[in-house]
């Protein structure tokens, strides 16, 4: 059981570090789908996931027909606004690899793609009067924890102690 990120032409450098520094500290796959808007050698890119992009398991897709040949017929959900379900109703606990996909920054995931596949799509509950949306790296830490949750956090710490702590 494997939980995945994907981002679909990701193009703000720092969400896309932010990212990553989830990735590295959860253990999870980041799968990027191009075209990217930004040089992966991008000074954002790396300040924002300085010292853990190295610790990444990435992935480059050149498009989505690609990504989605890769996921084959495994737990796929689109995050959106667009979306009937909340992601917290799902059973990520199931044994199975679930790949969540985000769309990029201003205009998400192609619509035609979220129409053929609304079954698959899961929403975070927000107030949509006052916001447009939410910023990509706090939604992609949100559900990636949920799953994580939900799974017992597997090999994750769950506990740490200050250096100084000696336990007996």
């Amino acid at each position: 059981m494997m939980n995945h990120i994907a981002l679909f032409e990701p193009q703000i450098p720092a969400n896309t570090g932010n990212i990553a520094r989830t990735c590295a500290a959860t253990n999870t796959p980041l799968h990027l789908i191009k075209p990217l808007g930004f040089s992966v050698d991008d000074k954002q890119l790396k300040r924002a996931g300085l010292d853990y992009w190295h610790d990444v398991e990435i992935y480059y897709h050149e498009n989505l027909e690609e990504f989605l040949a890769f996921v084959g017929e495994r737990q796929l959900h689109l995050i959106s606004k667009f979306a009937n379900r909340v992601y917290s109703e799902v059973n990520y606990n199931d044994n199975e690899d679930h790949f969540f996909i985000f769309g990029k920054e201003t205009t998400g995931l192609p619509e035609s793609f979220m129409r053929e596949n609304e079954e698959k799509c899961l929403r975070i509950p927000m107030n949509d009067e006052h916001v447009r949306s939410l910023n990509l790296s706090n939604t992609a830490c949100m559900i990636v924890y949920e799953a994580l949750r939900q799974q017992g956090f597997p090999q994750l710490e769950l506990n740490h102690h200050y250096e100084n702590d000696k336990l007996d």
